[in-house]
């Protein structure tokens, strides 16, 4: 069996952690050998009897800068050679579907979750080795953003979803958003299936989604027809 892809997470809040990693894909993900999921708590790390893991801003200001000791101490102790060490802030790159995929193929993650105003200056430029954000917006802590990284990264790892034609057909795969879905029964409330999807025609029906793929992109998403041209 190939090495599992290994993520650790670096954080004062574990807890926020606890049922996230063990439910669903990647619960079954970890069953299966194919990644490992850990948190670290930041506390440990700490050096004085009351685990304090931020302090006050040099120049003054608002809020608690979260100090750099703690946060180089936990890193060292899980990086393997190679690892990536990720740092979940606003001004990082923002998450795409491009990036997960480049993750996914990756060895080693260790989150750092930011908390409070943010992390000393040091640790983005001398142990942070990549910087994402999931969108233009401010949440409490960096556990949220992390997760939802590790959620879209878990599931491309090969042999998670078990059906890898999920994978290749869903939106911002090929630049698009993906075709709508009918299931049973035929007919609800007077709303009936498309008939194209009852043919059996598969050349049909992949050209009926690959249509209407395009036209729902190009309705709510028009920056990604853009994008591709």
């Amino acid at each position: 069996m190939d090495t599992p892809l290994r993520i650790d997470v670096i954080t004062i809040f574990p807890g926020m952690l606890k049922g996230f990693l063990e439910e669903s894909i990647l619960k079954r993900a970890a069953q299966k050998g194919l990644v490992e999921l850990n948190t670290v708590d930041l506390r440990p790390f700490t050096t004085d009897r009351h685990q304090s893991t931020d302090d006050r801003p040099f120049g003054g200001g608002a809020g608690m800068v979260m100090k750099p000791e703690p946060l180089f101490k936990a890193v060292e102790s899980v990086r393997t050679p190679g690892a990536s060490v990720i740092l979940m802030t606003p001004q990082g790159r923002k998450f795409e579907q491009a990036c997960a995929v480049g993750l996914s193929k990756a060895r080693h993650l260790i989150f750092i979750c930011g908390h409070y105003e943010g992390v000393d200056e040091r640790v983005r430029t001398h142990l942070a080795t990549d910087e994402i954000s999931i969108g233009d917006y401010v949440l409490t802590n960096g556990v949220l953003p992390a997760a939802v990284v590790i959620d879209a990264v878990v599931r491309l790892v090969p042999g998670v979803l078990g059906n890898e034609d999920t994978i290749r057909e869903e939106s911002f795969t090929d630049g698009m958003l993906e075709y709508p879905h009918y299931t049973r029964p035929r007919i609800f409330r007077g709303l009936d299936v498309p008939e194209v999807l009852l043919s059996g025609d598969h050349k049909e029906i992949a050209q009926w989604r690959r249509e209407q793929a395009e036209r729902r992109t190009k309705e709510k998403r028009p920056d990604l027809v853009k994008r591709e041209l």
